[in-house]
This record gives structure tokens, sequence and C-alpha cells, in this order.
């Protein structure tokens, strides 16, 4: 059945391995003014602007582009870049444990992240867990973006998987059914136990 087909584990990356949220660097950037923040994250460096970066753009082009939109906003702006790693304060353990602990139960284990292609290689240096996948689809290094299909089947035919073996996890409602269209198993990720006990239940060792 279904379940018993389940074989391969793909990660998301942000928000289920690692904790990232740009509130971490702009609370002290605007200290004591939150809806001073919510505002510039809202209006200037929004969710929409980051994901350009994630799609290819260099940080330099999408810092820019702002810079000159908003030149009163220069040092927020370039913090964005500069500081991003004051974003991504740790690990998510639980979850780091879980892949580990495939891994080495020889569950092949990979990742789909929406990632720009300088960040991920500073991520990849200061957490070593990420040497754990047997292989990585960074967005930016191919210019395809979750949830969209050919993103899901660039993972499947570089490495040799069909999308019916793999169970993708991810914390994006969007990027979860954008797997399940893709023909994988996918499930939404809120805590690592409770991602523990869905896996097990897909036969899994985590």
């Amino acid at each position: 059945m279904a379940q018993s087909s389940v074989s391969v584990v793909v990660f998301d990356i942000g928000n289920v391995l690692i904790e990232w949220d740009p509130v971490h660097l702009y609370a002290k950037l605007f200290p004591g003014r939150p809806e001073a923040m919510r505002w510039f994250l809202d209006t200037i460096c929004t969710s929409a602007w980051n994901l350009e970066q994630d799609a290819g753009r260099p940080w330099a082009a999408g810092v820019g582009v702002l810079v000159e939109r908003y030149p009163e906003w220069r040092a927020e702006i370039e913090a964005y870049d500069r500081r991003w790693h004051e974003m991504v304060p740790q690990v998510i353990a639980g979850s780091v444990a879980i892949l580990t602990r495939l891994a080495e139960a020889g569950v092949p284990v990979y990742a789909i992240t929406n990632f720009s292609s300088d960040k991920f290689i500073e991520s990849a240096a200061r957490f070593p867990f990420f040497a754990t996948f047997k292989g990585v689809i960074v967005s930016a290094d191919e210019a395809l973006l979750k949830p969209h299909a050919p993103i899901f089947a660039l993972l499947c035919s570089r490495y040799g998987v069909a999308a019916s073996q793999c169970v993708f996890i991810d914390d994006n409602a969007d990027n979860v059914e954008g797997a399940r269209r893709a023909g994988m198993t996918a499930l939404p990720f809120t805590d690592a136990p409770t991602l523990r006990q869905a896996l097990q239940g897909l036969g899994l060792p985590a």
C-alpha cells in the first residue's frame, strides 16, 4: 500500500530544521517599536522581495532595488543581507535529531529548499547537519521555487527517485500541497514530536 512505498524523506530546511524569522534581527533594529518593525517588514523588506533572492536574484541587486526606492531606510535594508544570520539563531534540535536518526538507519534523506545561493553556502558551513543530506535542491541555484511542480520533479530526476517513494516535510501549507500535486506524500511541519509520530506511522525509523 501507499505507506509501505515511502522510503525516501525530503526535508524543507527553514523553520523545519533551522529557525528563521526576520523578527530576531529587526526587533534589535526597532527596539521597543514593534508596530514600526512590522510596518517595515510588511512594506519594505517583504516576504515577496525576499523570495526574489530565493529565486536567484543576487543580494546586491535586491538590496539595491529597495535602497533606490527607500533611501531613508538604507541601513535597515542593508541589514537584511549583512546581518542575515541573526535571523537564524539556532537549529530546531528535535528535527535535526530525526534527520540524523533516519540517515543512521539508512533512509535516504534529501532537501528541497527555497534559499538564496550565498546564504545557503554560509548556512551549510555554519550547521554541520547540512552534510547529512544525500542531495539538496536549492531554489536559487535552479531558478525554481516551491510550491511549483518543476522543483519536485528535478529532485526525482537528479537523484533517481520516484515521487511516490518520497515523503516531503514543510512548514508552508502551499509547499505541502505542491508536493502532493507532484505525487509525493507530504507532511505539514508543526513540531518535532508530531513529525516523528507521522514518520513512524509511515513505517520509517524516526
